[in-house]
């Protein structure tokens, strides 16, 4: 069986694995791990991140791929390569701090998070900043609701306030006024805790 499956290209190998064989996969992630991990590493710059990004890329193609979320005309390498990009995308993304003080009210531009500027930045500070991060989401999860379903949809989602709007089925500036106090409430957690997000 082995042998066969080895001779079966992404495509048929995809199919196996919906049909319940999980040495299909193992053959797709052995055949594309070099060119997976190598992109990986080229964007974050530290194996032992650029391994965590890894095995999450493969870990959520297996769930689109049991999920029937497979749509790519059996181009299994520029899929699997999207949800790597998008994953490390996530990353620098986590890597964001909050503003000081007041909210834009141009919110179309608004993003809740200045960007960080990493590149040069020392593995410690990274690790701190990952710390942090870990801090905001577990602030963010005692956000009401509907707070919440706002500040994630536009923060880590990147939806606009129209498509948000669209999606909880309120008007624009109901969505507006909620990611506002999801903001004021989450910058009073973060004087609670002490929790300090400029860097």
């Amino acid at each position: 069986v082995d042998m066969l499956l080895h001779n079966l290209d992404d495509h048929q190998l995809v199919n196996f694995f919906i049909n319940n064989n999980s040495q299909a996969f193992d053959i797709l992630m052995q055949r594309h791990k070099v060119r997976v991990f190598s992109f990986i590493m080229s964007k974050v710059k530290d194996e032992d991140l650029a391994n965590d990004i890894f095995q999450d890329t493969f870990f959520k193609a297996i769930n689109s791929l049991k999920k029937g979320k497979y749509n790519e005309e059996g181009k299994f390498l520029p899929w699997i390569m999207r949800i790597a990009h998008n994953l490390v995308i996530d990353h620098f993304r986590r890597l964001k701090r909050i503003p000081k003080a007041n909210v834009s009210s141009r919110y179309e531009n608004f993003d809740i998070f200045d960007v960080i500027d990493n590149n040069d930045d020392s593995k410690e500070k990274i690790m701190l900043v990952d710390d942090q991060t870990e801090q905001l989401r577990m602030l963010v999860g005692k956000l009401p609701e509907d707070q919440r379903n706002v500040l994630v949809m536009r923060h880590y989602e990147d939806l606009s306030f129209k498509e948000i709007a669209e999606k909880t089925g309120v008007s624009i500036n109901t969505a507006l006024g909620r990611m506002r106090y999801a903001l004021i409430n989450l910058r009073k957690m973060l004087k609670e805790h002490n929790i300090d997000l400029t860097i």
